[in-house]
């Protein structure tokens, strides 16, 4: 993927933490504590055949909440983790530390979606830029589904615009309620509820549901302790297989750059990590699905 090696990996946590800062730079300008304002077209040319045996790929199951929290022990290590890949030229899923892969595979995360045939969207929403709108018309426009997930400020600023995600078909998903890292969280384990509790009570108020059972880590961080408290508390942790430089609103990469990022980091059961505050993702959206379905993949929700 152009412009990305292995000491570069770490972009899609760097683009979390980018978006905390501009949040809580929004929340300081107007002194209010406030942010400011199934599955679809399987297709059989990808198959699990090609999702390389050596590679680990954890949660190879549908993501649907069990009626039974697993019990498992809570573990002990709290050490905060970021989470990285090392992305590759040839459309393989990445590698990622063997460490990472087998935490995910013991406390139910993932980083690669359930059907290799089949690649899923996913557009963090921590605050409002002005171009959830053009998103939704562009999925509308091209029968796709993707994945949202919402911090409880962003739903309390921006009711219509969820309802609208909600109304569309669209999964939303926890992005906690103050995006912390999860791991300065989970020694209290109330606390830790209630930041995935906040977010559910702020979607149940705005649109009458309930949140879909996954959830983003804020900036890619996390410990054994908080991918095994997000299992308990009944939710998927979902990290990526694709980031790009995205996330900085005054300096977005040329359109044709991302999409050709978008098509060159396309994998089995990709899961791409984009910034709803990007003008550059927004506009790249209709020729990168286009692309991407040339390629082979039907898209698919988490």
């Amino acid at each position: 993927m152009p412009g990305l090696r292995r000491t570069g990996s770490r972009i899609g946590a760097i683009a979390c933490m980018a978006c905390l800062l501009a949040m809580q730079v929004a929340c300081a300008a107007d002194g209010s504590g406030r942010q400011p304002a199934g599955s679809l077209e399987p297709t059989s040319s990808v198959s699990a055949t090609d999702v390389p045996g050596s590679v680990p790929v954890p949660g190879g199951t549908p993501l649907e909440p069990t009626p039974e929290t697993p019990a498992t022990p809570e573990p002990a290590d709290n050490t905060l983790r970021s989470w990285y890949y090392t992305p590759n030229a040839g459309h393989r899923v990445p590698v990622v530390p063997a460490d990472a892969a087998a935490l995910l595979g013991a406390h139910g995360g993932r980083y690669v979606g359930p059907d290799p045939s089949k690649v899923y969207l996913t557009f963090d929403r921590g605050y409002e830029n002005g171009n959830t709108p053009e998103i939704l018309d562009a999925l509308a426009r091209n029968g796709v589904h993707a994945t949202f997930f919402v911090t409880a400020s962003y739903i309390r600023a921006n009711p219509a615009l969820v309802r609208r995600m909600a109304d569309e078909g669209h999964v939303i998903g926890n992005h906690t309620s103050t995006h912390p890292s999860l791991p300065s969280v989970a020694r209290d384990a109330a606390a830790f509820a209630e930041e995935l509790a906040a977010t559910e009570r702020a979607f149940a108020e705005t649109t009458g549901r309930s949140l879909d059972p996954v959830m983003r880590p804020p900036m890619g961080e996390y410990s054994a302790l908080s991918l095994w408290r997000t299992q308990q508390l009944g939710y998927t942790s979902v990290f990526w297989g694709f980031a790009h430089r995205d996330w900085l609103t005054d300096d977005q990469p040329p359109v044709d750059v991302t999409i050709d990022r978008i098509l060159s980091g396309s994998h089995p059961g990709a899961i791409y990590l984009l910034h709803g505050v990007s003008t550059s993702d927004t506009q790249a959206l209709d020729e990168a699905i286009a692309g991407l379905r040339a390629q082979g993949y039907g898209f698919g929700t988490l």
